[in-house]
């Protein structure tokens, strides 16, 4: 049996991304004794990073290892690098990744963190990588997701989460590098299935916090991350995911964390929107991205095309990109034909 004692040599990492999760990661890989380089893109967090090993915009008040180093340069962040781990908003993805594609190290691991669907193409990361990195890169991508809030994690509070490959020396790789006494990591070789528990349940979290906004109870929430849970197997079903998966970190877990948390961008933004308030106005107000927005567009899309029903999506993707009124899309829900449930 593998333990934490029997870790493989440090690795050099290069993180893709100074937002809150992204320099959560670093700081962690870091405090393992990893050689971590973050990539921010903002100028002045690099300076501040480095100066005073803070991140004030995404992280304020926490304090973050004083092995971590910023840079705002790409080539430098993953030249010479063992694993790259890239956590930058899943719609701005392909454009870092055409980036990276000539300099990436060719034995690289490439691990994601970041949770969506590309709105223009309906691909996963997994799936823009192989398009942009070759085929023989799925062989070493890894998918990490689960209920984990960025801040938790780089308070060193107990979190777990999942790396997903197809090949296990490459999710076992990303495990040692992030296994600590406060933060657990499992493998698995269901990479699709956990990409789209990340996926489906922030636009389930913003559904959540529109039940909450509106004053519906937990009567409600409780219904809504139920039949949420469902529909992430349906979709997860028709591309071929792993049952289980859904029953897991990546998506149980995760979907509760997120419908319920205070910490989450999603549901804060359907909570914002029950209340009646404009989505144009709440999303001016914050500076983290609220990837659920897009993804109830890229996920409502993708059901469309594969034929897979999904009401909360569907009526998710309605209020946030149609201005459906919340009440009505909530009356709708509830007066579909009655069914057995599946």
């Amino acid at each position: 049996m593998k333990t934490m004692a029997m870790m493989t040599n440090p690795e050099r990492i290069a993180v893709i991304g100074g937002g809150s999760w992204g320099t959560a990661l670093a700081s962690r890989l870091a405090a393992n004794g990893n050689d971590t380089l973050l990539w921010a893109y903002e100028p002045e967090l690099v300076a501040e990073i480095n100066s005073s090993h803070t991140n004030t915009p995404y992280l304020p008040g926490l304090n973050l290892h004083p092995a971590l180093v910023c840079t705002g340069n790409l080539q430098e962040a993953v030249s010479g690098r063992s694993m790259i781990l890239l956590v930058t908003p899943v719609q701005v993805m392909r454009g870092v990744l055409k980036q990276l594609a000539p300099i990436v190290p060719a034995d690289a691991v490439i691990a994601n963190a970041s949770k969506g669907i590309e709105l223009e193409t309906l691909l996963t990361v997994s799936q823009i990588c192989r398009e942009l990195l070759g085929a023989d890169a799925l062989s070493r991508y890894v998918a990490l997701s689960g209920p984990t809030f960025a801040r938790e994690v780089a308070q060193g509070l107990p979190s777990l989460i999942v790396a997903a490959s197809r090949n296990e020396t490459s999710a076992q790789r990303v495990q040692f590098a992030l296994s600590c006494q406060t933060l657990r990591v499992y493998t698995n070789s269901d990479v699709i299935g956990v990409e789209l528990g990340g996926a489906v349940k922030n636009v389930i979290a913003i559904a959540a916090g529109i039940c909450d906004g509106l004053g519906f109870g937990h009567n409600a929430r409780a219904a809504l991350i139920t039949r949420g849970l469902a529909e992430m197997n349906r979709l997860g079903l028709a591309m071929g995911a792993q049952p289980a998966t859904f029953a897991g970190l990546a998506g149980m877990g995760d979907l509760v964390l997120t419908c319920t948390g205070d910490l989450s961008r999603n549901r804060t933004v359907g909570f914002k929107l029950g209340q009646g308030q404009r989505l144009a106005d709440i999303l001016s107000e914050m500076r983290m991205v609220a990837e659920g927005v897009k993804s109830a567009e890229s996920v409502y899309h993708l059901s469309r095309r594969l034929g897979v029903e999904m009401p909360i999506v569907e009526k998710t993707y309605q209020i946030l990109h149609e201005d459906k009124p919340a009440r009505q899309a909530v009356t709708e829900l509830m007066a579909r034909d009655l069914r057995a449930e599946g």
